[in-house]
């Protein structure tokens, strides 16, 4: 059912209960017709959605992670990494991102950081080597926002490295990443 057909319907449904007036129905089948979202919570209509990315490339060396559909780039984001510095992630702790190809494997909506997208590291080679070594490789590293109650800070946060080893955006950036990256995208990330 398409969504224009879908808000008619319950449009006449609402009319009937007496839940929404028409006025209202027709203020969400206006909002979604123009191509932006309609925000139920607030009431309101947003921006369009952003487009649904299938790929991430993190170019640490230049601290920009670039967001990709079709192999065009939709939208660069200048991040703040690691206090660990440049080099790959070795082990827990070490502060440092990872390198190498991962997926983006879910997400956190209640995160200490506004909202987070975990990538999937270490990969199965990634913690077989880990062990080999007899060292633990780390994880939970997540392209994040700002610390909650710091998102005043905005892009003021890339002045210095100072996650323990994640990809930080601004609170507005995450938040359209949040949208536009499905669970399953890969990621690239280079030195």
């Amino acid at each position: 059912m398409s969504p224009s057909r879908f808000f008619r319907l319950l449009l006449a449904v609402g009319a009937l209960t007496g839940c929404a007036t028409t006025s209202e129905y027709a203020r969400i089948d206006r909002c979604l017709a123009g191509g932006r979202a309609w925000d139920y919570a607030g009431a309101r209509c947003t921006a369009s959605p952003p487009p649904q990315v299938d790929a991430l490339r993190m170019d640490k060396s230049e601290r920009r992670l670039s967001a990709y559909r079709g192999g065009k780039l939709v939208r660069a984001f200048r991040v703040a990494l690691g206090r660990g510095g440049l080099l790959p992630k070795e082990r827990q702790g070490d502060g440092r991102v990872p390198e190498g190809r991962y997926l983006i494997t879910t997400r956190n909506p209640n995160s200490a950081y506004h909202l987070s997208l975990r990538i999937g590291y270490p990969t199965p080679e990634q913690a077989e080597a880990a062990v080999r070594l007899g060292i633990a490789p780390g994880g939970e590293i997540m392209i994040h926002g700002l610390p909650n109650g710091r998102g005043a800070l905005g892009s003021r946060h890339t002045l210095a490295d100072w996650t323990e080893g994640c990809i930080a955006v601004t609170d507005s950036e995450i938040e359209w990443l949040y949208r536009a990256v499905p669970d399953g995208t890969p990621i690239e990330i280079t030195a």
